[in-house]
């Protein structure tokens, strides 16, 4: 798992600072997706707090990039095992990059468009739909807002 959600972080990541310039507190006061789905931040106390698009993604990235280099949670030596909350950090994970994904894909497909990185963003969804699908790390009714498009991309990644 920590193999795939690694390079996943990194590809949204670069994404996401690409079109930066873009997703603004004044252009994304909020953090949606499509059909009108709000986003709040839960901080690390689970106090729920309504921020801008570009602040959401910027405490999701910190939090992942946080994650991910911390030896107790993703560890690195061969000795190290780990944690047995793992597939739970992974599920948060997850969910969170999906909520990226879905507001880039709502609010920002026309400067990716312009930007030529859609195919890039396909791609990266890509490996998301398979990689949840293999481990079950997002609830559908969190992903049924972008079910047309994963079902359209499965169509077009799987072997004939």
């Amino acid at each position: 798992m920590a193999t795939q959600v690694i390079p996943l972080f990194e590809n949204v990541n670069e994404i996401c600072c690409t079109v930066s310039e873009f997703c603004t507190s004044s252009s994304c006061p909020d953090m949606n997706g499509p059909g009108m789905r709000l986003y709040p931040w839960y901080d690390e106390k689970g106090k729920k707090a309504k921020v801008s698009a570009p602040q959401y993604i910027d405490y999701v990235m910190t939090f992942i990039q946080n994650t991910i280099h911390d030896e107790t949670m993703f560890p690195t030596k061969a000795a190290s095992s780990f944690p047995s909350s793992f597939a739970i950090i992974v599920k948060k994970i997850c969910e969170l990059l999906f909520h990226v994904m879905a507001h880039l894909y709502e609010n920002h497909f026309k400067e990716i468009v312009l930007l030529s990185l859609h195919a890039h963003l396909n791609c990266v969804f890509a490996h998301f739909v398979i990689f949840n699908e293999n481990f079950q790390l997002v609830k559908k009714h969190e992903t049924e807002i972008l079910q047309d498009l994963a079902v359209a991309i499965k169509q077009n990644v799987s072997p004939r």
